[in-house]
């Protein structure tokens, strides 16, 4: 196996390069303005220790898979088209009036709850670029009142003259019967031909969403036309630097439904969070191969911490409805939470609470924190570890960035210490023992909301900071245990790398597999088998055009379930293809009772209010080479020891003074050895940090252990 895989963080660019039986890692500060410096600069650290050139590498590979934050940047600055959009006529206020809830999506709790200072987000279409055109579906499919094509031609043409750089067409019911808005771009084709106005998109909300709701479909439509020229420029400048270095290959692009495709079959919103995303995949690849169980997996990188879970029952955790940045969508993406909780968080004063609140602002790469001496003013998470004496100024990031301590200090003097009357060792351990309680408490939310209960889960640790934090979480979280999994501080990247080639289409459904009422089965298999028919037909001519082979087309089957006319729905992995029988019904049902009692309780089904499916969704997919993990178990034996390299004063949360520290090096990570806290272990990579009263054990392939107690 040669591949290249890369994650493009807020803060680093994640390399991870598989030649052969080599596999490696680089690192790089990411170049926002043009990503691909910020990987040149990754992918020749790594290409040092292959002791290849990268023209070498890149001509030898079989594929570079990307997971980008160019989606997330475009909408952070409002760069994009100006957009035109055609409603059905009395839906104009759809999109501005967003639910009436759009004034908090997307922003945290506390000042969602600030309903007098509430104030919307600036739309991405003004109002003044919305028409109506006289048409009308009904909720079955029915054409209540035919197209007016007069209309739509009018309407086009006044959107083109007001400046329009894009077109989306939302029409009500488009789902169901989407023959008016197929029209639409037939008349657009004839009226404005490629050749008089060039590249303008039109994009249909029922190709983009295949679920019902107007405003979360609507915006769909309307953020991937807004991303479309940001995706198709970066996209497009990452392949052709590709190609300067001899790269003759498709370009592959992670997806946020946790599958990946080449560039000519990637939608834009398809792109955002691709790069979170892809840890979560890395960490479901490893629970699978090493029968860890339950896993959280927490990444916590420079700019922010993500939580997402995988069940070793095949459960896929969806958010059927995502917000992304300041707007409700409708795509199928692998549900993750994001906090304001990574190294570059800043740090300030909560003058309501009198104490410190961490993030959600993030000092980015530039100009970052003020320990990097690159102008940046304000304290942050990574200030405060190098303060607590947990980072090596001299051998930070493998030495590439140099850290200033006096920077740091001076920034939390300025901005925390009088505020606080507290100096600057207390003010550090404020931070540190802050935003490890938040990450901690983020964890247990997201896994007792859902009906889980964190003991029940092995908590993953990765990310440049995750195995730096990973104690000080589990002590609040009040888990004994923690996996610093391999190539921790790349994570992301390698389930870059170990994504299959997918794509997930999915259609709204009423269909009732138990009727409470009539106490009656669902019988009418050939229309869901309908639906199920069509959905592979589009996964599996998304995979054709990109070159495979029929017969390496594979799919999922998946039902989102719920029970009468609840809220909570459950998504259930069947192996199931098609209903033919009774029987198939009622082993539906019975997975889904199994799956639920496991999530909330024993006892708390309640089929007697029926059961019914929501949404059908299948994932066509071929599967990939994978990098492999083995033996990553603490077996329990005894083990060995390693010399440190030295000792360094260190301070800890709940710890007086200061207490002194052994430091090792790289040799540290040899499978078997074990090491007593309090421990800091500097590698190449990234840094672990062993807290009091916790033991280290490195495990196969670099994978990490810290636990404590009997563990």
């Amino acid at each position: 196996m040669r591949r290249v895989s890369v994650d493009i963080g807020g803060t680093f660019t994640d390399c991870f390069v598989v030649w052969e039986q080599q596999q490696v890692q680089g690192k790089a500060l990411t170049t926002h303005h043009n990503l691909a410096l910020g990987f040149n600069e990754a992918l020749q650290n790594a290409c040092e220790q292959l002791r290849l050139d990268v023209d070498t590498l890149l001509t030898g590979v079989d594929s570079v898979r990307y997971a980008t934050t160019l989606g997330t940047n475009a909408l952070i600055e409002r760069k994009g088209p100006r957009i035109g959009v055609l409603v059905t006529t009395g839906f104009k206020s759809t999109i501005p009036l967003s639910r009436a809830r759009g004034y908090g999506e997307g922003l945290p709790e506390e000042e969602q709850m600030d309903i007098p200072n509430a104030k919307r987000p600036e739309p991405i279409v003004p109002i003044p670029m919305i028409r109506e055109i006289r048409e009308r579906v009904d909720y079955l499919g029915n054409v209540f009142l035919p197209l007016n094509e007069n209309d739509v031609r009018l309407r086009i043409r006044e959107l083109v003259d007001a400046g329009a750089e894009a077109l989306v067409v939302l029409f009500t019911n488009s789902v169901v019967n989407p023959e008016h808005e197929l029209r639409v771009r037939e008349i657009f084709m004839e009226e404005y031909p490629g050749h008089l106005l060039g590249a303008i998109p039109m994009l249909l909300s029922h190709q983009v969403a295949g679920r019902k709701g107007e405003y979360a479909r609507g915006m769909s439509t309307i953020m991937d036309a807004f991303l479309h020229g940001t995706m198709y420029h970066g996209l497009g400048t990452l392949e052709l630097n590709l190609r300067g270095s001899g790269y003759d290959k498709p370009m592959l692009v992670n997806h946020n439904s946790g599958g990946m495709a080449q560039l000519n079959s990637t939608d834009a919103l398809q792109t955002v969070h691709s790069g979170p995303v892809a840890g979560i995949a890395a960490s479901e690849h490893l629970m699978k191969e090493t029968g860890l169980g339950n896993v959280v997996a927490t990444d916590m990188g420079g700019t922010s911490f993500d939580i997402g879970i995988v069940d070793q029952g095949g459960v896929k955790h969806y958010d059927f409805n995502p917000v992304i940045d300041r707007w409700l969508v409708s795509i199928p993406m692998v549900h993750l939470v994001t906090l304001g909780a990574g190294g570059g968080s800043i740090c300030s004063y909560d003058r309501m609470f009198k104490t410190i609140k961490v993030g959600p602002a993030s000092a980015g790469s530039d100009p970052g924190p003020a320990c990097y001496d690159r102008g940046g003013l304000q304290p942050t998470v990574t200030d405060a570890d190098l303060l607590l004496g947990y980072l090596d100024p001299a051998n930070y990031a493998n030495g590439h960035i140099k850290l200033n301590p006096r920077r740091a200090r001076q920034a939390m003097e300025n901005e925390l210490c009088d505020e606080l009357d507290l100096d600057v060792i207390e003010v550090a351990k404020l931070i540190k023992g802050t935003v490890d309680a938040n990450m901690a408490n983020g964890i247990a939310t997201e896994l007792r909301t859902r009906g889980y209960e964190p003991e029940d889960f092995t908590v993953l640790a990765y990310g440049g900071n995750g195995p730096l934090h990973a104690c000080g979480i589990a002590e609040t979280l009040g888990v004994d245990r923690v996996l610093a999994p391999p190539f921790s501080s790349v994570f992301s990247a390698v389930g870059a790398g170990n994504m299959n080639q997918m794509h997930i289409h999915e259609t709204s459904t009423w269909t009732v597999l138990f009727d409470a009422n009539q106490k009656r089965f669902f019988a009418d298999y050939d229309a869901f088998n309908a639906h199920v028919e069509l959905l592979e037909q589009r996964g599996r001519d998304d995979l054709l055009r990109q070159g495979f082979d029929p017969g390496q087309i594979r799919y999922r089957l998946e039902l989102d379930m719920r029970y009468g006319n609840q809220r909570v729905q459950t998504a259930v992995v069947t192996d199931l293809t098609r209903l033919t029988s009774q029987a198939d019904v009622v082993k539906l049902i019975n997975q889904f009772h199994t799956s639920y009692g496991e999530r909330f309780g024993k006892g708390s089904q309640s089929p007697e209010t029926g059961v019914r499916i929501n949404t059908i969704r299948v994932c066509s997919y071929v599967e990939q080479s994978t990098v492999r993990f083995a033996g990553i178990e603490d077996d329990g034996r005894a083990g060995h020891g390693v010399d440190p390299v030295g000792t360094r004063e260190c301070h800890f949360p709940g710890n007086d003074g200061a207490l002194e520290t052994r430091v090792y090096d790289d040799r540290a990570l040899a499978e078997g050895t074990r090491i007593e806290g309090p421990a800091i272990i500097t590698t190449s990579a990234t840094t672990y940090l062993v807290n009091p009263g916790w033991r280290y054990y490195a495990a196969a392939q670099g994978a990490v252990w810290f636990t404590r107690g009997g563990h």
